[in-house]
């Protein structure tokens, strides 16, 4: 990865940020702060979600769900996923929490935690991808995706545009301005049963839901991201980058692995927010950071054993955050592309036996990272900078998924 240009990314967003200190410091004399953070945390084995309050660690609310869930926030925060692949159905959960921007700040609306009446069911619904005001939601058994709208949400209502997958498959779909980007199971092998068919591509279908131009290959697809105005899809060949192109349809690039990489393929990303780049893994115990705008887009990260779960720091962009398992966390500078300091701080959790066995999962809120442990029913809240535990959260069962949202902003 080229290390100037990511400096460069990171400058702009600095840039943007002493721009926007002066206002902002004059919004804070003429009214009140404000600051609210909530983890939203999913039983590995019961049907429940618990939200929290992250200062305090007082339940704020309990809700029962179908079967255990994977938890996914909406772009602005407002509304949390519960997506129960086993159990089809998704349940739907509004935060309280609520951001208005007035340009010179940014109000907090604070509200009591809600599980909402509106659900969502059908065959299989997996990945959940958040995008501005929507979301859309794959259903890997039910030939279908739906793009959700989150104002109706808010209101508990249902605003929904379905979209036609070709044939049920373990896919994703992304939206890029008036189009959609979606994964193509490939039509014609034949599987047994209880298989799904393998994914070789990306398609591009406007307004109408129309497919526009060819597929781009892209096999076995697995794992997406947004950064900036681009999204990243993971490949075998490499990975695939999405273009806006105007009122036209998405350019689509392949960066194609290195000649002198090892064997292995990225199928997780993430996007960075204030800098554009994008973090993969590549294989079990290797990361790559993707600059696509680079003569030479891929760096890669050796890892000491295998991820358990990685994470983007968003209030600190050149911070990521990687659990490995032999129960160390490890802080990625990304500029430079190297892990900077490690620490242990869990018991060690085997990548052995099946992938959804209870091991931690990481997200940060405050500026503090929250692994949950649940062998233990702890949230444990670890320092970035001494990578040292500053606190436990009691979580009744066996915390497993979780999201953070909140931040501050100006009270009326």
């Amino acid at each position: 990865m080229g290390v100037p240009l990511i400096r460069k990314h990171l400058l702009a967003a600095a840039a943007s940020v002493i721009l926007f200190a002066a206002p902002h410091a004059q919004a804070h004399e003429s009214h009140d702060t404000n600051e609210a953070w909530r983890l939203f945390i999913a039983d590995h084995t019961k049907p429940v979600v618990r939200a929290i309050d992250f200062s305090t660690g007082k339940e704020l609310g309990s809700f029962e769900t179908k079967g255990p869930a994977s938890l996914t926030a909406s772009a602005s925060g407002q509304i949390i996923y519960a997506t129960q692949s086993d159990d089809d159905f998704v349940n739907i959960i509004q935060s309280g929490i609520k951001f208005s921007d007035h340009g010179d700040h940014r109000d907090l609306d604070v509200s009591d935690v809600k599980l909402s009446g509106v659900t969502f069911e059908g065959k299989r619904p997996f990945h959940v991808v958040p995008h501005g005001d929507h979301a859309i939601l794959f259903y890997d058994r039910g030939g279908k995706a739906e793009i959700i709208n989150e104002a109706a949400l808010l209101e508990d209502k249902a605003d929904v545009r379905e979209l036609d997958t070709l044939k049920p498959h373990h896919g994703v779909a992304v939206t890029m301005g008036r189009h959609i980007l979606m994964s193509v199971p490939d039509t014609e092998v034949e599987t047994k049963p209880d298989a799904l068919p393998p994914r070789v591509g990306v398609r591009i279908l406007d307004e109408n839901n129309q497919q526009v131009g060819g597929i781009e290959k892209c096999t076995d697809l697995h794992g997406e991201a947004m950064s900036a105005r681009l999204a990243a899809f993971g490949c075998k060949e490499g990975v695939l980058i999405a273009k806006p192109n105007g009122s036209d349809a998405p350019q689509l690039q392949m960066l194609a692995y290195p000649k002198d990489f090892p064997a292995g393929y990225t199928g997780t990303l993430l996007g960075g927010k204030t800098m554009q780049f994008f973090l993969g893994n590549y294989g079990e115990d290797k990361l790559v950071l993707i600059d696509p705008e680079d003569a030479n887009p891929y760096r890669l990260v050796e890892l000491p054993t295998r991820r358990v779960d990685f994470i983007l720091d968003p209030a600190n962009p050149k911070n990521a955050y990687i659990l490995t398992e032999d129960g160390n966390l490890h802080v990625l500078d990304v500029l430079k592309g190297v892990i900077s300091r490690s620490a242990k701080v869990t018991e060690p959790y085997s990548k052995d036996g099946h992938w959804r066995d209870p091991r931690p999962r990481l997200a940060v809120a405050d500026g503090e990272i929250a692994i949950t442990d649940p062998r233990h029913s702890l949230v444990r809240v670890v320092d970035p900078e001494s990578l040292k535990e500053t606190r436990t959260i009691a979580v009744e069962g066996m915390p497993f998924s979780i999201v953070a949202v909140g931040g501050s902003g100006a009270s009326h």
